[in-house]
């Protein structure tokens, strides 16, 4: 018997709310296959699975609000029988119950439509009803007869309204939460350089020119494979430190730091960037910027980051000191692209510079490793073409 139970996806999730399920009992389950949508503070997450099996139970139902570590599903491993099991269940402690949310049935009064209004069939009560709460009477559908909008039909849009605004007050609160806590046990230390970008422009420049529109570079993808590979050479900046030990990660799963239309940001993970090409990784990229964008994110994307980067340069901010995302051990921030004066061999140069700025644990390494991991970047970010 295999427990199904809700990642954790994101420092800032305490819980989550059941959305839908996408598998019902009997079907076969492989690994990495979406089971359901769930609901977090800053985006309705596809949850995938990292077992294989078959559905046996679904313990949860859509709208059921639950903890992370939660069992949200039982799955028969190969061979087992449903009555077995029941019997590994019932050996079991029993977990604690699911809140779900009480739904009060109500009486819809039925509104007469004002006589000789056709198109939209609104009550007097209705239309006042909805300039006092703010609401756009013709963005509502109505429910009534014939399609008339109704005082409940008012009430829900009123709270749909309000819960737009109370989810990006949430959103915030979880955020700082989080933060909150990252800088409460995690001993950052903060390191700042500035790195001339005269040969990754002038590369950038002339590869783009050979490119598609569709497939042109950001120099914001030359950053992200200079910290992925940089992490090679620095492993004690890649992974995750739990249970009082930092476990280094296998691979670069990085985290990039996306501002999201309900305020706020969220930090999905682009998949063992190291490996990746330029073309690639700059597809990926935008892919995630658009699906984080529209709330259609995979829980391997929002629980594996393993280090995060963070571009504020096109906010014109001219470096960025972030907060480290628990339980990673490393932020890597990248300022705005400006040109600086700068001396080359001994003759002053007009140069686009950006300042790299890195904060870290320092349980897991110290300033001059982190000195050490910044020039690994400068001197990639000098070799674009080798990226």
């Amino acid at each position: 018997m295999i427990e199904f139970k809700l990642p954790s996806l994101g420092a800032d999730m305490d819980e989550g709310k059941l959305l839908e399920w996408k598998v019902k009992p009997g079907d076969a389950v492989k690994r990495g296959d979406i089971v359901a949508v769930v609901d977090t503070t800053k985006a309705a997450v596809d949850v995938e699975s990292w077992q294989e099996g078959t559905v046996h139970e679904l313990l949860a139902e859509p709208g059921d609000a639950l903890p992370v570590g939660a069992v949200m599903a039982i799955l028969l491993e190969a061979g087992e029988t449903p009555e077995q099991a029941a019997l590994a269940k019932a050996s079991r402690p029993t977990p604690p119950a699911v809140s779900q949310p009480v739904t009060v049935p109500t009486v819809a009064a039925v509104e007469q439509p004002v006589p000789g209004e056709a198109r939209r069939r609104i009550s007097p009560a209705a239309r006042r009803h909805a300039m006092e709460q703010g609401v756009d009477i013709n963005a509502i559908i109505g429910t009534g007869p014939q399609g008339a909008v109704t005082l409940e039909d008012v009430d829900h849009a009123a709270a749909a309204k309000i819960e737009k605004k109370d989810r990006g007050a949430e959103m915030r609160r979880a955020i700082a939460a989080a933060m909150a806590r990252s800088k409460r046990e995690i001993p950052h230390y903060y390191l700042a350089e500035a790195i001339p970008l005269e040969r990754a422009t002038s590369w950038l420049a002339q590869e783009n020119a050979n490119r598609p529109v569709t497939e042109r570079l950001l120099m914001a993808a030359l950053f992200i494979k200079t910290v992925a590979l940089a992490t090679k050479k620095f492993p004690e900046m890649n992974g995750l430190y739990l249970d009082g030990n930092f476990q280094p990660a296998q691979a670069a799963h990085v985290g990039v730091a996306i501002s999201i239309r309900a305020g706020g940001l969220i930090a999905p993970a682009i998949h063992s960037v190291e490996e990746k090409n330029l073309t690639q990784l700059m597809a990926d990229l935008g892919d995630l910027v658009q699906r984080a964008r529209a709330g259609s994110l995979r829980s391997s994307e929002m629980s594996d980051p393993t280090i995060t980067v963070t571009n504020l340069g096109d906010q014109g901010v001219a470096s960025v000191l972030g907060i480290i995302y628990p339980p990673q051990v490393a932020l890597v921030g990248f300022g705005k692209v400006s040109e600086r004066p700068w001396v080359v061999d001994g003759a002053l140069k007009v140069l686009p510079v950006v300042t790299v700025s890195l904060a870290a644990d320092h349980r897991v390494s110290d300033g001059h490793r982190g000195g050490l991991f910044l020039a690994a970047i400068r001197e990639l970010l000098q070799e674009p073409e080798k990226l």
